[in-house]
């Protein structure tokens, strides 16, 4: 445990020291930033009113933001230390593969969780000094989400870094993947449908399988229980799961993708040529 908690606090200290770190906090902290500029908790728009308003817009934002900057960012830990040579060098401590993996994990998730976390604090506390009531359920629901989002993302970017013989390579997949998961959100489900070659349960199925339109879907369910805005797709969603259940569906399902990524990247990291 003592080298996995050092491992990780030596990657907090690499990432703090990043550009990529500084550019991540400002991004999520200027949105919050931006939204209370223009008022947009002053605003009510389709029964959207006060700090639930932002935080339905900070939360989408967030959703097309932060997987493409986790990933991009992870899938370089793996693969760039294997090109810098660090391999070598970690050869020859008294530290295990098993620590050294998790520990970047554990690291890399603290220093990607915290910023976007505090970013939703800091909204809460001007909330709180403007007199603007808070949606608690909303903040620890949208808290749990973010949380379950940087979890999938990071698993699976950890197991991309670990296939990936070179940064460029890594790099290439990662954004290729979240590509390939904002092209499967509703659009392509809608035109599956209408097509009609297969049914509404099978299309929702490979809907509900990504990430991406879990969480969106499940952000939308706080304040459309019906999910009205999903159409004849909802009746599937409902039937199957409920709100409640759809609401935890989306936590567990990307908390369990990304362990199962980790676990996968480890196994190719100690069984891959690390020098």
């Amino acid at each position: 445990m003592s080298q996995l908690w050092l491992t990780a606090k030596l990657d907090i200290v690499e990432s703090l020291r990043s550009r990529w770190f500084l550019i991540y906090t400002l991004v999520f902290g200027g949105i919050v930033a931006l939204l209370f500029l223009f008022g947009l908790t002053e605003s009510r728009v389709l029964g959207f009113i006060g700090l639930s308003r932002l935080l339905v817009t900070y939360i989408q934002l967030t959703m097309a933001i932060l997987p493409i900057f986790v990933l991009i960012t992870t899938v370089r830990s793996v693969a760039g230390d294997r090109e810098a040579g660090v391999y070598e060098y970690l050869l020859s401590l008294p530290v295990s593969l098993s620590a050294w993996f998790w520990g970047k994990i554990l690291g890399r998730y603290l220093v990607i969780f915290l910023p976007v976390f505090a970013a939703m604090v800091a909204a809460v506390l001007i909330a709180l000094v403007r007199s603007i009531p808070v949606p608690w359920n909303i903040f620890g629901y949208y808290t749990a989400l973010i949380a379950a989002m940087c979890a999938c993302f990071l698993g699976i970017g950890m197991l991309v870094s670990a296939l990936a013989r070179s940064t460029d390579m890594a790099q290439g997949a990662a954004f290729l993947i979240w590509l390939t998961l904002l092209l499967f959100l509703d659009l392509i489900l809608l035109g599956v449908m209408i097509q009609g070659k297969i049914s509404p349960e099978t299309a929702v199925s490979i809907a509900l399988a990504n990430p991406l339109q879990d969480f969106r879907t499940a952000a939308l369910s706080l304040f459309d229980p019906q999910l009205i805005v999903l159409g004849p797709s909802a009746y599937v969603i409902l039937d199957a799961f409920g709100v409640t259940g759809y609401q935890i569906f989306a936590l567990a399902y990307p908390i369990l993708l990304g362990s199962l990524c980790a676990a996968f990247g480890y196994l190719a990291f100690r069984r891959g040529d690390l020098p």
